[in-house]
C-alpha cells in the first residue's frame, strides 16, 4: 500500500475535523487516529483505511477490500480476501501487505495470516496478468515478481512470531507468503503444490532455498514433477510445521490472540494442537522415497528419464508420463536453479530467481504455458524446444546470468 502522506489541511479542515470525530467515536485508542492522520492521505483514509472497533479487533480495512488487516493484543492478523480468485496474489495484495508488514514487525508481538473462505490460503500469483503485461511490454513483469521476492525476503527474516494457516490450496505464491515464515499450520484440506514447470516458469517464491533442504532429493521429484502433497502429507514433507484439523482452527486463533507472551508461548500453543490432531499416519511418499532419490539424484533431466524409464513398476511409469507433459526448458533450468540455491541464502536465492522471471519473460514457453493451462485451459502446451535434447546447456546457462546492475534485484 503507497500511501501519501500529504494532506492539504485548509482544503479539508471540515472533513478532517469529521474524520477525526468518527475515529474517536470507534477507536478508544486516540494516538491511532492521530497516526492514521500524519501517515494517510484523506481519499484513501475514506475509501479503504476505515477503522473500526468490533469485539476488541481493530479492522484497518473493510470487508470488500482484496486484503484485510485486524490488529488485537498487539497481534496483527492479515487475510487474504480474494475468495472466488481462490486467494490468488496480485500486485495490488503484495503493495498493502509488504509496508504494513514492516511496520507491525516494530509494532506488534506476532503476525497471523491466512485466506479468507474454505477453500484456499492462496492457490497462487496472478501469473496470466503478468504474461498478459508481458505480451504488450508492460512493467508488471519486473514490478510483480520484484515486489513480491521482496515480500517474500520480509517474510523469511522476520523478527516476531508468524504464523501462517495454510488451510485449502497453497501454492505458488501462496508457499511463497508462508513457507519461509516461522510457523505454518496445515489442515487435512492443505493442498501443497509448486506446479510451475506445467505453465513453462520454475518453482519461484524462494523454492531455489527451501525445496533443496526438505530432505533428499523430495524437493526436485516435487519441483519437477508439481506433485501435490495433501493435509498431512505436508506436515511429514517439511512444508508444514504443525497440523491442525479444519474445524478447530478458529480456536487455534482464538488461544494465539490471547496469548500474552507470543515467543514463549505460540511454540506451545501449536505443539498442543498438533499433539492432539496428528494421529501419526505414514507419509504417503514414504514406499517411494528410496526411488526418488535414487533416481532424482542424475546429474541430468535427461538422467531422471533414463532411470525411470528402466523401472517399470506402476510409480516409476507414472511419473515419468507426468515429466513428459512439463516444459523441457523448465526442467532443466529447475534442476540447475536447486543446485545453485542449496548453496544459497535465501537472498541470494531471491536474487537468481529474478533473473530466471526475466528471462522466462523474454522466452516462449510460459506465455504458452499459461495460455494453455489457465486461459485456453485445453491442457496441450506446445513447448519450445519440445525435446529435452534441444535445450542447450548454453541456453540454461544463459537464464542464469546477471542481468543490467541497475535491473538486479537488491534485497
Amino acid at each position: 500500500m503507497i500511501l501519501s502522506p500529504k494532506l492539504n489541511r485548509h482544503r479539508h479542515l471540515s472533513a478532517l475535523s469529521v474524520l477525526i470525530f468518527q475515529l474517536w467515536e470507534e477507536v478508544s485508542n486516540a494516538k491511532m487516529v492521530i497516526q492514521l492522520m500524519q501517515k494517510h492521505s484523506m481519499s484513501l483514509i475514506r475509501s479503504s483505511l476505515k477503522v473500526v472497533a468490533l469485539n476488541g479487533i481493530r479492522c484497518l480495512s473493510s470487508s470488500t477490500d482484496e486484503v484485510i488487516f485486524q490488529t488485537k493484543n498487539k497481534i496483527g492478523i492479515v487475510t487474504l480476501n480474494r475468495p472466488k480468485a481462490l486467494n490468488a496474489l496480485n500486485l495490488s495484495m503484495i503493495r498493502k501487505i509488504h509496508p504494513l508488514l514492516k511496520e507491525w514487525e516494530n509494532e506488534m508481538s506476532m503476525v497471523i495470516i491466512k485466506g479468507s473462505g474454505d477453500k484456499a490460503f492462496c492457490a497462487g500469483g496472478d501469473v496470466r496478468a503478468v504474461t498478459e503485461a508481458g505480451k504488450k511490454g508492460e512493467s508488471l513483469t519486473k514490478d510483480f515478481f520484484r515486489e513480491e521476492y521482496m515480500l517474500n525476503s520480509l517474510i523469511g527474516t522476520y523478527h516476531i512470531p508468524y504464523v501462517a494457516f495454510i488451510h485449502g490450496i497453497t501454492m505458488g505464491g501462496g508457499v511463497g507468503l508462508s513457507v519461509h515464515g516461522q510457523y505454518r499450520v496445515a489442515t487435512e484440506k492443505t493442498l501443497f503444490a509448486m506446479p510451475e514447470t506445467a505453465i513453462g516458469l520454475f518453482p519461484d517464491v524462494g523454492g531455489s532455498y527451501f525445496l533443496p533442504r526438505m530432505g533428499g532429493k523430495l524437493g526436485l521429484y516435487l519441483a519437477l514433477t508439481g506433485h501435490r502433497l495433501k493435509g498431512i502429507d505436508v506436515l511429514r514433507a517439511g512444508v508444514a510445521t504443525h497440523y491442525v484439523d479444519s474445524s478447530r482452527l478458529q480456536d487455534l486463533e482464538k488461544d494465539l490472540v490471547q496469548s500474552k507472551n507470543p515467543e514463549s508461548e505460540v511454540p506451545q500453543i501449536l505443539r498442543k494442537y498438533t499433539n492432539e490432531h496428528d494421529k501419526g499416519q505414514p507419509f504417503s511418499l514414504q514406499p517411494h522415497v528410496e526411488k526418488i532419490n535414487k533416481y532424482f539424484s542424475a546429474t541430468s533431466v535427461e538422467g531422471i528419464f533414463q532411470a525411470l524409464e528402466k523401472d517399470s513398476s506402476e510409480w516409476s511409469q507414472q511419473t515419468l508420463k507426468t515429466l513428459q507433459k512439463m516444459s523441457p526448458t523448465s526442467m532443466k533450468v529447475t534442476l540447475k536453479q536447486l543446485e545453485e540455491g542449496s548453496t544459497k541464502n535465501l537472498q541470494e536465492c531471491l536474487a537468481m530467481e529474478y533473473r530466471l522471471t526475466q528471462r522466462f519473460c523474454a522466452d516462449h514457453d510460459f506465455y504458452e504455458g499459461v495460455r494453455a493451462v489457465l486461459v485456453d485451459k485445453d491442457n496441450s502446451p506446445k513447448w519450445k524446444p519440445n525435446k529435452l535434447e534441444d535445450v542447450s546447456s548454453s541456453k540454461v546457462s544463459s537464464f542464469f546470468e546477471n542481468l543490467p546492475e541497475k535491473e538486479e534485484l537488491m534485497l
